[in-house]
């Protein structure tokens, strides 16, 4: 049997979460993270994140680009999204949070924004949390 990649863009959107949920965790297995993926969110979280030294564990939500949404403040969310399947970035919530709602009036107005491009003042504060 000969393995064939897919085409992304040819997936159903659950197929799509399933995608990049492995890719995420594959990325994380690199800085010593076992991921479990969670069939009811909990606490906001769609997989958490466990490193190998036992004492971090992160609480993930997983997007299909930059989101912010009042109802993860507070909870120490990480947001996971993958740029064009090219680019993998984990950022912690509330603090993207802020800076947006900062920015934006709409974000500030609605308490949530999902936006599907990086604009180019957010580039910098996100590079800091580019995975590799």
């Amino acid at each position: 049997m000969k393995l064939q990649k897919i085409e992304y863009s040819d997936l159903k959107s659950r197929q799509k979460e399933n995608y990049n949920y492995h890719k995420i965790a594959s990325i994380l297995a690199d800085y010593g993270y076992n991921s479990i993926w969670l069939n009811d969110d909990w606490e906001g979280a769609d997989f958490i994140a466990i490193h190998i030294d036992g004492n971090q564990m992160l609480k993930v939500q997983l997007k299909g680009r930059v989101t912010i949404d009042q109802k993860y403040l507070g909870k120490d969310i990480y947001i996971a999204f993958s740029l064009d399947q090219t680019s993998y970035y984990l950022y912690p919530h509330d603090e993207i949070f802020e800076l947006i709602t900062d920015h934006s009036d709409g974000a500030k107005k609605h308490g949530a924004r999902s936006i599907h491009y990086i604009p180019k003042w957010l580039i910098p504060h996100l590079e800091k949390y580019k995975l590799a």
